[in-house]
């Protein structure tokens, strides 16, 4: 995917308003986060399906993938997109307000993210908001979408139908990278989830030949706490029995 380049730019004012001042934290990652990030990073990738158990990182890596893009191409955006179902038992519909209102609450993971990799002296993360350069958006709003330019992260993916990731899947447009992070032990759609079968459909060399990935994180990407990883791990062992 040919993209635009940003130009330097010292003070940050100008053709270039974002990508010279987003700075982000310097942190340690796993062999693992690494080898997805040269990944992720690549601008022939297309698509990559992302699975691994709670805590492993997936949403942590995958924003700051997208946001290492943002730094480089200045016509890039950030959509960040997430079932509106937290439970069997609730939807957008029971929330006051309009869509972008009743959505909010579901977007606190990527603000959390955000706040996690971006220095809070810069205010950037404010900026980014503001400007709608980084965007939120149900899985429920996207029939008819076509993306172009955009770095679309699709978050908790095992509360998506298949039919769902159909419809997510089939939005990419030119220059667009998309990632689709889901745990395989977790759903909260009774059994529903299509995220394990979408993801072993790509999880071939043709897909892989066509710039589609898929890629695994375990319990040793677990940076949460060390109390999670021996949770994950009876839960493992448990479910593989």
């Amino acid at each position: 995917m040919a993209r635009r380049k940003n130009s330097k730019n010292v003070s940050g004012i100008g053709a270039d308003p974002f990508g010279s001042k987003i700075i982000l934290k310097s942190k340690e990652l796993t062999d693992n986060q690494k080898k997805f990030l040269k990944l992720a990073l690549n601008d022939n990738t297309n698509i990559i399906f992302i699975g691994g158990p709670a805590g492993s990182t997936k949403t942590y890596i995958s924003v700051y993938a997208a946001l290492r893009q943002l730094q480089s191409h200045d016509n890039l955006d950030l959509l960040y997109v997430r079932t509106a179902i937290e439970s069997a038992e609730k939807g957008l519909g029971a929330l006051p307000g309009n869509i972008e209102e009743k959505f909010n609450p579901y977007m606190a993971p990527l603000e959390d993210k955000l706040t996690e990799i971006l220095p809070r002296t810069t205010g950037i993360k404010r900026e980014l908001l503001e400007s709608r350069r980084v965007q939120a958006m149900p899985i429920n709003y996207l029939r008819g979408a076509n993306w172009n330019n955009k770095i679309v992260i699709a978050d908790e993916s095992q509360n998506f139908s298949f039919k769902e990731l159909v419809t997510l899947i089939t939005r990419i447009g030119k220059g667009t990278k998309l990632f689709v992070c889901g745990d395989f032990m977790q759903s909260d759609i009774n059994g529903k989830t299509g995220f394990n079968e979408m993801f072993d459909l790509f999880n071939d060399q043709e897909s892989k030949d066509k710039n589609i990935y898929c890629f695994k994180f375990t319990e040793n990407d677990i940076k949460r706490s060390q109390i999670l990883k021996y949770i994950i791990y009876k839960l493992q062992r448990k479910l593989s029995v």
